[in-house]
């Protein structure tokens, strides 16, 4: 499961990456702005993801002192 977990994580990053520069991208060429908060709702989201997996991978397989 831990190694999901590891796979998953920068899966999820590489995901917000890409949502942040199509958002950024559209902006700078005046496309829609429906599309511009879209992708950024996408982004939050994506993030929110991403800390619950690593919140969830440091609770579960982190190694405690």
């Amino acid at each position: 499961m831990a190694e999901i977990i590891n796979i998953l994580i920068p899966v999820g990053m590489a995901a917000v990456l890409v949502v942040l520069l199509l958002g950024l991208w559209n902006m700078f060429r005046d496309g829609p702005a429906n599309r511009s908060q879209m992708l950024m709702r996408w982004r939050v989201g994506l993030q929110f993801l991403v800390i619950v997996l690593v919140m969830g991978g440091l609770y579960f397989f982190g190694t405690g002192t």
